[in-house]
């Protein structure tokens, strides 16, 4: 796995990642402080991961204080993978975490919507015949409703439909709209049962010149209806400004690209007014409105404790306020108001336990544990303050298990507590909870419905620790969480998961067949538990065969693997369908699949998915053997490319040579190669000089950009932001007798049936008169995109460039698709080739 390095400090106090306990200076607990007497929230709205404007965020939660959240409607599936070759339900939960870890630095709290993220959108229209309207305005309204935003915030216009990505523009829309339900009882009454109605004072759009065209454009436009800030404000006792902050949040969208440098001075970011009252002071969101103690019944002494330990703060010695905190926090555990009581006994308990330096956490003595097994867990407390503090009962949620002695907590000395803990058999998987239910391409399915909304699945076992600081009680609560360490990275941190006792992975998510050859299966059994044996069997399409019915397998050792093979044979026509294991432990059965993503800038994730591979029974002609291949922002085509037989190499860039090509007969280059590695511009001229030489390159999309790429083609090709982004739109031939759709395999318009997600992107849209477009498409509306695939000859050989997405249709299993890419990688051995210019 590629190495991310995160050097970034802690620069808010809290941070929604609670693995590793957090060590804060004095000046992160004084900025707590100031934030715990602000009582007001701001909502932001947008589309994906990475929509979000990270300055005004920053700005609003640790300039203005305010409670500050990220609605985002999708978790990001259907965009590229930048570091890895995750996509699709894997890739959006990668950037569920890279929001929070965003968040985590710019102190802004993440929700979302049930929301699937299909892919490019190119109109509301579309976007809205995808999702589920009705679902996601409800969950637009249930988030407002949960947060109680006194504020909320646009991302995108809503009154410009088909200038933008649909789905931005939608999420703007569905804001709108949600601002006048949300105080109607009437509208989604069903959420009245936990939650409240709740009317925002106000409602903005964040423009900028970007929307006007032009910076000319927007300095001559109308602001008397808008607000500005200057968010590039400097935070003494941080050392950072604003938009530092704002730049290393933003930062953490790696998978999509978005590291950059920080930046910092003076910048003016507009906001504009769609619904409620302009604020008198232009300055202030949230003018008019009770920001104070005063905002709730029985706050007047509560704030007149903490605004003192506000102006009279010891940087020298937090704990002296220690006693003035507790008695505010016994003040606000009696408040009526349930929706300020939560968060500020949040805000107060986390505050009260840095200012103590008590170090406090609860460790398991492994990752994982399956329903109805034991797990040791560790409470290590130290109290390194001069406060009289003991541990007086430790409740383990949800189970009814407690630890009821009393442990003092003497200065500076560690206390450890131990207890052992059995898993109930009924325990729900800590898997993400938006794919436990496999939903439709625009919505996913959570049964659950106080989990709507939610960034992650809640952590399964926590512990509610009781004690006493001074003789006053006061509760604190800890995720279980696993550390460990390793030789080269030292100490680490993982949540603590329920897993089941075993899972089934197949080594490819398609295997292709030839139309007659028996194949062997390979299953990787995995424990999740010692001593994990039973059988496995396998679901399979009619027509299809499959020996033995069943296999044995006994696992000693947890976290050990066990491999089955199966012979499976196709049937004699073409056939597409479904294999999928089911594992028999105890008489429970089990057909999940275990999918583990770790990158350095998140947490790992344990991803549950079903168990299955697409088998595929056709028969695919090819020309040539030996294949290299290229790397680039990540793909598994290599894999596939290996499933219908052939030799794929995968050459570093620094070993490109021509010595190191002489022996291949195609060069295939990975998605947005050009955009990712620089080096390739210095070994160029190898490629091309192979090409001339009779070689076939194929270049895979690389995207235009704002700044544009060089992908140093032979001849001009100009690349565009042109894309097909319905999967079913018609598919017209411009060059029928052309070798690419005719050696060694016929490709007809039904080749380009079952294709997902999208036809292709980021297609060329001017090109020099040597190159021949093959195939011409359009998304509804529009006029055809010629750009798709494009052959060149070039010497002997053969340049061809394709936006086409075959980096999801490989991996899908695609037949046609298949069969056009082993075309391309056979040009120029065919019999027509020579007397065609293309």
């Amino acid at each position: 796995m590629r190495k991310i390095v995160l050097a970034l400090t802690l620069l808010v106090f809290f941070t929604v990642d609670a693995q590793q306990p957090k060590r804060h200076t004095p000046s992160e607990i004084y900025e707590a402080v100031k934030k715990l007497n602000f009582l007001g929230s701001a909502l932001y709205i947008a589309a994906h991961p990475d929509d979000e404007n990270t300055r005004l965020i920053a700005y609003l939660s640790n300039n203005v204080k305010a409670r500050t959240a990220y609605l985002s409607l999708t978790r990001g599936d259907g965009g590229q993978n930048l570091i890895g070759t995750e996509i699709r339900e894997l890739l959006g939960v990668m950037r569920t975490q890279e929001l929070l870890a965003a968040r985590s630095v710019d102190g802004g709290e993440q929700l979302f919507t049930r929301a699937n993220d299909f892919g490019y959108s190119k109109h509301p229209d579309e976007t809205l015949s995808i999702w589920n309207k009705e679902e996601v305005l409800g969950d637009v309204v249930r988030a407002i409703r949960t947060f109680k935003p006194d504020v909320i915030i646009n991302r995108f216009n809503h009154r410009t439909p088909g200038t933008t990505h649909g789905h931005h523009t939608t999420s703007a829309m569905l804001s709108v709209e949600a601002f006048d339900l949300v105080g109607d009882k009437t509208k989604y009454s069903d959420q009245l049962t936990n939650l409240s109605t709740w009317q925002p004072r106000r409602l903005f759009f964040n423009t900028s010149w970007w929307f006007y065209g032009s910076q000319e454009n927007f300095r001559k436009a109308d602001k008397s209806n808008m607000l500005n800030v200057d968010i590039g404000t400097y935070y003494p006792s941080l050392g950072l400004s604003n938009n530092e902050i704002a730049s290393i949040a933003s930062s953490q969208h790696l998978c999509q690209g978005f590291g950059r440098l920080t930046t910092r001075g003076s910048q003016k970011e507009y906001i504009e007014l769609l619904k409620g009252d302009l604020p008198k002071d232009k300055d202030n969101i949230f003018d008019g409105i009770d920001t104070s103690w005063n905002r709730v019944k029985g706050g007047e002494k509560i704030g007149d404790i903490l605004e003192k330990v506000e102006a009279d703060f010891d940087f020298r010695n937090p704990a002296v306020h220690l006693d003035d905190l507790v008695n505010a926090y016994q003040l606000i555990e009696k408040l009526e108001d349930a929706h300020w009581k939560k968060i500020k006994l949040e805000e107060i308990t986390d505050i009260i336990s840095a200012c103590a330096g008590l170090y406090l956490e609860v460790s398991a003595d492994a990752a994982s544990v399956s329903p109805g097994g034991l797990v040791d867990l560790n409470v290590e407390a130290i109290n390194r303050s001069k406060a009289d503090m003991a541990i007086t009962n430790i409740n383990f949620s949800p189970l009814k298990t407690t630890i009821e002695n009393t442990t003092t907590l003497p200065y500076n000395e560690r206390q450890n507590i131990k207890k052992k803990i059995a898993i109930p058999l009924n325990t729900q998987y800590t898997s993400p909870y938006w794919l436990m239910d496999e939903g439709s391409p625009g919505m996913y399915i959570v049964k659950d419905k106080q989990l709507i909304g939610k960034p992650e699945t809640p952590r399964f076992l926590n512990a509610a620790i009781s004690l006493t600081i001074n003789a006053q009680t006061i509760t604190m609560h800890r995720p279980v969480v696993y550390r460990y360490s390793k030789p080269d990275k030292g100490e680490l941190y993982k949540p603590f998961e329920v897993l089941p006792e075993v899972t089934a992975s197949f080594s490819n998510p398609v295997i292709i067949f030839d139309g007659k050859t028996t194949q062997d299966v390979s299953l990787t059994i995995r424990a999740g538990k010692n001593n994990a044996h039973g059988k496995a069997y396998l679901d399979y399409p009619e027509g299809w065969q499959v020996t033995p019915s069943e296999i044995p397998f006994d696992i000693k050792q947890k976290g050990d693997v066990a491999t089955v093979i199966f012979k499976v044979t196709p049937p004699n026509d073409e056939s597409v369908g479904t294999i999928s294991p089911k594992l028999t432990v105890n008489a429970n059965n089990y057909i999940h699949q275990l999918v583990e993503i770790d990158y350095d800038h998140i947490p790992f994730q344990s991803v549950l998915l079903p168990s299955k591979t697409k088998v595929v029974n056709v028969a695919i002609q090819k020309n040539g053997t030996n294949i290299a291949y290229i790397a680039g922002a990540g793909d598994v085509i290599p894999e596939s490319l290996r499933q219908i037989g052939y030799n794929v190499t995968v050459i570093p860039v620094t070993s490109i040579s021509e010595d190191t090509l002489a022996d291949f007969d195609a060069v295939v280059m990975g998605i947005r190669a050009y955009n990712v590695v620089d080096e390739l511009k210095f070994k160029q001229r190898f490629l091309l000089d192979f090409v001339k030489q009779g070689g076939n390159m194929i270049v895979q999309y690389n995207t235009a950009g704002r700044r544009g790429v060089k992908i140093m083609a032979p001849f001009d090709l100009k690349l565009s932001r042109d894309r097909v982004t319905d999967e079913t739109a018609r598919v017209r031939i411009l060059k029928e007798d052309h070798p690419v759709l005719n050696f060694p395999n016929q490709i007809t318009p039904n080749d380009f049936e079952g294709w997902v997600q999208e036809r292709g992107l980021y297609f060329p849209r001017e090109w020099d008169a040597n190159f021949t477009p093959i195939l011409s498409m359009n998304d509804k509306g529009e006029t055809a995109k010629d750009g798709s695939l494009l052959v060149a000859k070039y010497g002997e050989g053969h340049y061809i460039y394709t936006g086409l997405s075959f980096f999801r249709e490989l991996p899908a299993g695609v037949p046609g698709a298949y069969k056009l890419f082993a075309n391309m990688l056979s040009l120029g051995k065919g019999p027509q080739s020579s007397k065609i210019k293309g």
